[in-house]
C-alpha cells in the first residue's frame, strides 16, 4: 500500500479541553519554539543549505506536521521512531512530538540491525518517520510490522523510496504531503509536565540499549539552564554539526538556543573545510564541536585564515581538551571556551567547565550546572568531602524518569537518594570537579587502581605525533591487567615505543606507565566521538604478555603490533556488521555518506564498502 498522505480524520481526538486552559501554565517543550516565535517572528530560527525558516515560520509547519502525525492514528502517549540524517525536518518533528505528547524515538544511524531491532520492540513504536535514504535500514531492523501505523518518508520522490520486500504492505506516506493543507494552529493537547517526550537509548556497550524517559519537565529545565550558562541570547547564532539523534547536539544546544530565540545553522555532518567556511559565510557565534573537530579547525584556520572574530563561544563535549592543545585554540580563534559534562540520563548537562576556569583548572569538568546538585558518593552511600574520590552522583529535576521497562535498573541508579552516574571523580578546594575515569574503564593493575583518563593524558604529553590514544587493561597472569595504549598517530606511521614510554615514565608513577603500545590507524568511536574502549578490549583480547614485561619487551612488542585487531585487518571504526541490515546499494551509500559527513574523525578512515 503506497498512498501520499493520509486519509482525512479529525485530527484532535484525546485530550480536548473546550477552554485551552492547560496551555495557559503547562511545561512542553514544543511550546518552546512557540513563544520565541511570539517574541521574534521574523528572526530567522534555522538555515539549513540553501533553505531557511523565521520562527513564526517553523513554528507554524510544526503545527502542520504534528496535525499530519495525528490524522495517523496516533494517540498521546504513543512512540514515534525517527531515523534522519541532520536536517530541519528532524527538529519539525521532534518539536511535532512534543505538542502531541507522542514520545519522540531518536534512532542511532550506528546502530547495528539487532540493536535497531530491540529499540523498535522496547519501545513499542507505533509508526515511523524515515529519510528515504534510511528507509530499506530502517525496515531491516522492523521484526514486527503488526504495531506500526505506517512509515512517513522524507524525500519521498528520492530513488529507492518504495515498499522493501519482506515487510509486508506496510503503508508509506510522503512526509511533505502529510503537513499539507493541515491546520496550522497549534494541537488543543492536555500534556503533563512529567510526560514523557523522548526515548533515548544508551550506547549498550555491555548489555542491550536501554532507553532513558526524558520528560517534558526535565528537558524544558535543562534547556534554560544551559541557556543561562552558556550565556545564549537572540542574538547568538549557533551550528548544528554532531548527530541531532544524540542529546549533545539536540537538547545541550538546540534547545536552549530556541528557547532564547537565537539562530541555527544546520550542517549535515563534519567538515573542516565547509564548518570553517560557515562560520564566517553565516557568522556563528557560538560553535559546539568535539576536541578534534576543533583541532582540525585551528589547523585550517592556520592554512587558510578566514574572519572568524564573530565567535564568542566554542563549546567543547564529550572529553577534555589537552592543555597546549585547548592554549593554542583559544589563541587562535579568539574566544572564550567551556566544557559541558553530562550524560544522557542528566538530558544531558551535569557540569559547566567555565570560560575563566579552562587554563587555571586545565583537565577538569567544571562545576555544577544551573538547576543541578552534585556530590562524591562513597559505595555505602555516604557523601564524601573536598578531595577524596567517589562516585559522583546527582539530584536535579532534570534527571531522567527512569528507565523504560526496566524498574531494576532504575532503582540502581536511583539508590540513596542521588542518581548514580557511574563515573568517579573528586571535587578540589576551588569546588571544581574533576572526573577520573569510568568505573567501567578503571585499569586495575597489580592490586592498584589506575584511570585510564591519566594514562591518556601523559601519553599525549608525551609525544607531539600522538593523535588519538587509549588507554585499556588487557588480561596478564601477573598483574590482572596490563596497561595497554593504543595510539593513533598524527602522521599515520608508528611512533618508537621505548622513546614514547620514557617520556611517560617522566609524567606516571612506574605503576601506572603502559606495558605496552599498540599502534591503530583508528579507535572504535560511538557516533559523538566516544572512544569505545570495550571494542578495543575485544579486538585485542589475543595480545596478552604471558610474562611481566619490562619496558623494554614492552617496546619490542609494541613495534611488533601493527595496526590490526585480532585478524590482522584493519581495525574498523564502526562494527563491521553496520551495514549489513542494509540491503540496497543505493541505501548503503546514503548511510556511508551521512556517518562519513559526522564523523569527528579525519576523512581518509572513510566507512569500507560492504
Amino acid at each position: 500500500m503506497d498512498v501520499s498522505r493520509p486519509a482525512s480524520r479529525s485530527v484532535l481526538q484525546q485530550g480536548q479541553t473546550a477552554a485551552s486552559t492547560h496551555l495557559i501554565h503547562r511545561v512542553n517543550v514544543g511550546d518552546l519554539v512557540t513563544r520565541s516565535a511570539e517574541r521574534f517572528p521574523e528572526r530567522e530560527m534555522i538555515c539549513d543549505g540553501d533553505k531557511r525558516w523565521s520562527y513564526r515560520d517553523f513554528d507554524a509547519w510544526t503545527n502542520r506536521v504534528a496535525h499530519g502525525l495525528s490524522a495517523l492514528g496516533l494517540q498521546k502517549g504513543d512512540a514515534l521512531a525517527l531515523m534522519s540524517g541532520n536536517r530541519a525536518e528532524f527538529l519539525a518533528v521532534y518539536f511535532a512530538c512534543a505538542r502531541l505528547g507522542l514520545v519522540c524515538v531518536p534512532i542511532n544511524l550506528l546502530w547495528r540491525q539487532h540493536e535497531l531491532s530491540h529499540v523498535l520492540t522496547d519501545s513499542r513504536a507505533r509508526a515511523a518517520v524515515v529519510e528515504a535514504g534510511l528507509l530499506k535500514q530502517f525496515c531491516a531492523g522492523v521484526e514486527d510490522p503488526a504495531p506500526l501505523l505506517g512509515i512517513v518518508v522524507m524525500d519521498r520522490q528520492a530513488p529507492g523510496a518504495t515498499t522493501p520486500d519482506g515487510i509486508g504492505h506496510m503503508p508509506l506516506f510522503d512526509f511533505d504531503a502529510l503537513a499539507a493543507d493541515q491546520s496550522s494552529e497549534i494541537p488543543d493537547f492536555a500534556i503533563e509536565d512529567r510526560a514523557p517526550l523522548s526515548y533515548l537509548y544508551t550506547s549498550g556497550t555491555t548489555s542491550a540499549p536501554k532507553g532513558v524517559i526524558g520528560t517534558h519537565l526535565a528537558i524544558y529545565l535543562e534547556s534554560l539552564g544551559t541557556a543561562i550558562d552558556t550565556r545564549m541570547t537572540e542574538n547568538d547564532r549557533l551550528s548544528v554539526v554532531l548527530p541531532l539523534f544524540h542529546t549533545a547536539q539536540l537538547n545541550a544546544l538546540c534547545t536552549p538556543a530556541i528557547a532564547v530565540g537565537a539562530s541555527m545553522v544546520i550542517q549535515r555532518g563534519f567538515d573542516a573545510a565547509g564548518l570553517h567556511e560557515a562560520i564566517e559565510r553565516e557568522r556563528i557565534s557560538v560553535l559546539f564541536a568535539l576536541p578534534m573537530m576543533i583541532q582540525q579547525l585551528v589547523e585550517r584556520q592556520l592554512a587558510h585564515p578566514r574572519n572568524v572574530s564573530s565567535l564568542r563561544l566554542t563549546v567543547y563535549a564529550m572529553a577534555p581538551m589537552p592543555e597546549a592543545e585547548l592554549r593554542r585554540a583559544i589563541e587562535i580563534f579568539g574566544c572564550d571556551f567551556s566544557l559541558m559534562f553530562g550524560q544522557t540520563e542528566m538530558s544531558p548537562v551535569s557540569t559547566f567547565f567555565k570560560p575563566q576556569h579552562q587554563l587555571s583548572h586545565p583537565g577538569a569538568v567544571g562545576t555544577p550546572a544551573v538547576n543541578v546538585q552534585v556530590a562524591i558518593m562513597a559505595p555505602n552511600g555516604e557523601l564524601l568531602p573536598t578531595g577524596s574520590t567517589g562516585e559522583i552522583v546527582y539530584r536535579s529535576p532534570q534527571t531522567m524518569a527512569g528507565y523504560l521497562h526496566n524498574p531494576e535498573a532504575t532503582a540502581e541508579a536511583f539508590r540513596h537518594g542521588w542518581f548514580h552516574s557511574g563515573d568517579a571523580g573528586h571535587f578540589d578546594v576551588d569546588g571544581i570537579l574533576w572526573f577520573e575515569d569510568r568505573f567501567k574503564d578503571v585499569i586495575k593493575t597489580g592490586g592498584e587502581n589506575v584511570s585510564s583518563i591519566e594514562v591518556e593524558l601523559a601519553i599525549r604529553a608525551a609525544h607531539p605525533d600522538v593523535l588519538e590514544v587509549a588507554a585499556i587493561g588487557l588480561p596478564h597472569q601477573h598483574w590482572g591487567e596490563a596497561i595497554t595504549a593504543v595510539v593513533v598517530t598524527q602522521s599515520g606511521g608508528s611512533i618508537d615505543a621505548n622513546m614514547l614510554l620514557s617520556a611517560v615514565r617522566e609524567r606516571l608513577s612506574p605503576f601506572k606507565c603502559p606495558k605496552a603500545v599498540i599502534h591503530a590507524s583508528e579507535l572504535p568511536k560511538t557516533a559523538t566521538g566516544k572512544i569505545e574502549k570495550a571494542k578495543l578490549s575485544d579486538a585485542h583480547s589475543a595480545f596478552s604478555p604471558t610474562a611481566p614485561l619490562s619496558p623494554g619487551r614492552a617496546a619490542s612488542a609494541a613495534t611488533a603490533r601493527s595496526a590490526s585487531g585480532p585478524g590482522g585487518s584493519p581495525m574498523p571504526c564502526v562494527p563491521r556488521d553496520m551495514t549489513a541490515a542494509t540491503r540496497s546499494r543505493s541505501s548503503r551509500r546514503h548511510v556511508r555518506n551521512i556517518l562519513n559527513a559526522m564523523r569527528p574523525w579525519p576523512h581518509s578512515a572513510s566507512l569500507s564498502r560492504r
